[in-house]
């Protein structure tokens, strides 16, 4: 099985922390050159150098917001300036929780610009060194909510569908060019995102975040929350030339909560 990303170059947004970092951290174990796109500098510069560096990669960062499209058209326009991004992983932090009808319009189309279009921009500036080498993968980091929407997270539920909808179109499209584009679905894994939605539930019911716990985990097979290392391993594989026949997929890492095929 061929499994080496040894002189491929990955940028893999939200990477400061949580499953963006252990996504990085993973690609350069097997040998890929890692850049970084996040907000925060001083977490970038000591995610950096978390990395592995075996195979003499120098890996770098860019400081972006999501929140702001110039930014990161402005980011993704001096990385692809400097060398070809083979491996592309979309990843964006989740808009707050609530239901569907208290949520403000703002809140859609703040979602929507972070989400899908910050993907497209990202996507569409790579995609000529991609097809120049002849190798492409984008994986997308969505939510189990692509497959059944979850209780409480409204806007994130109907914002990633759409995403998800984008990337298998995307799918049909880059086949013929060695391309491949794929999502992750993680349930409910062991985040500081996480932490701070059973934070927010706590206080609306006004019930111990220990209680909320207890319940998010009863509807767990496994029984326990996943941890980042765990999704960060299904986007790996399907980063490297063994997952090149796999294409529009919905891949969930969620310990078994996910009630649909």
């Amino acid at each position: 099985m061929e499994l080496s990303l040894k002189g491929k170059t990955a940028l893999i947004c939200g990477s400061s922390q949580g499953i963006g970092l252990a996504t990085a951290k993973e690609l350069a174990i097997l040998g890929a050159e890692c850049i970084l796109l996040a907000r925060n500098k001083e977490s970038l510069q000591n995610a950096v150098e978390s990395l592995a560096v075996e195979h003499l990669q120098e890996h770098s960062y860019v400081v972006a917001d999501f929140r702001d499209t110039r930014q990161i058209e402005d980011a993704v326009k001096g990385i692809i300036s400097r060398k070809a991004v083979h491996i592309l992983v979309n990843n964006t932090g989740g808009p707050k929780g609530g239901p569907l009808i208290d949520a403000d319009t703002h809140e859609f189309t703040d979602t929507f610009q972070q989400h899908l279009i910050c993907n497209h921009i990202l996507v569409q500036a790579v995609i000529a060194g991609m097809t120049a080498a002849g190798y492409g993968r984008i994986i997308n980091i969505i939510s189990t909510s692509v497959k059944t929407p979850l209780k409480n997270l409204g806007v994130s539920n109907t914002v990633r569908w759409a995403v998800a909808s984008w990337a298998k179109t995307l799918a049909g499209e880059l086949a013929p060019y060695g391309i491949t584009v794929n999502n992750v679905l993680p349930g409910s894994t062991n985040t500081t995102r996480l932490k701070s939605l059973m934070a927010a539930i706590a206080t609306k019911r006004n019930a111990p975040i220990n209680t909320i716990e207890e319940e998010m985990l009863s509807e767990i097979p496994m029984k326990r929350f996943g941890d980042a290392k765990e999704i960060a391993a299904a986007v790996t594989f399907l980063a490297t030339p063994a997952a090149g026949y796999i294409t529009g997929i919905n891949i969930s890492v969620d310990g078994g909560k996910t009630p649909v095929l």
